[in-house]
């Protein structure tokens, strides 16, 4: 990484933007305070959502499913061990809770059909977020600990952690994603 002459941001060539960081010049403390607030707020809206139209879904092993729009509630782990789709319209929602882990396998994909967005995608994380090896997941994953993604995997959307997210040799691509589930089912 390379800091700005500004010491508001650093660039490096393996990021696309800039990078900031807490102890940078102002106004970026200030900012970054500001988005730390809103993703807590974002991960509590979702955590908090009552009334799941899916409770602990096919047990927590995701192998092939298709996931219609609503909210799934896991009081356990998650393992998706093959590709799963999302499927529904543009403006359809999926928010899902999960109290446990959630553990991607390798070569596991997510995969949207009927005009599925990933900005309507909302993964809410208690603990640990594992994306195998080439790997591809979509949508934002907001998570009260770590993401870990290995060696060619990759995100369509967003990764807000509250700890650490770690990359090898991964690629995030980002579109206009929100981080407020806040049209979805209640």
């Amino acid at each position: 990484m390379t800091k700005d002459s500004s010491n508001i941001f650093s660039t490096s060539p393996f990021v696309s933007g800039n990078i900031y960081a807490a102890d940078y010049a102002a106004p970026t403390p200030a900012i970054l305070t500001t988005a730390v607030q809103d993703m807590q707020t974002a991960y509590n809206d979702a955590a908090n959502r009552p009334n799941p139209n899916f409770l602990n879904y096919s047990f927590g092993l995701l192998n092939g499913q298709l996931l219609r729009p609503g909210l799934y509630r896991w009081v356990s782990d998650v393992s998706v061990t093959n590709k799963i789709t999302f499927n529904g319209s543009p403006t359809d929602v999926w928010i899902l809770q999960i109290t446990g882990k959630l553990s991607v396998a390798t070569n596991t994909e997510i995969i949207l059909t009927g005009g599925a967005d990933p900005e309507n995608i909302f993964w809410q994380i208690a603990k640990a977020i594992t994306v195998g090896t080439e790997s591809h997941v979509e949508g934002t994953f907001i998570g009260a600990t770590s993401m870990a993604f290995h060696t060619g995997s990759s995100l369509k959307g967003c990764a807000l952690l509250m700890t650490a997210v770690t990359l090898d040799t991964a690629t995030i691509m980002t579109s206009n994603i929100s981080t407020e589930p806040s049209t979805g089912p209640t």
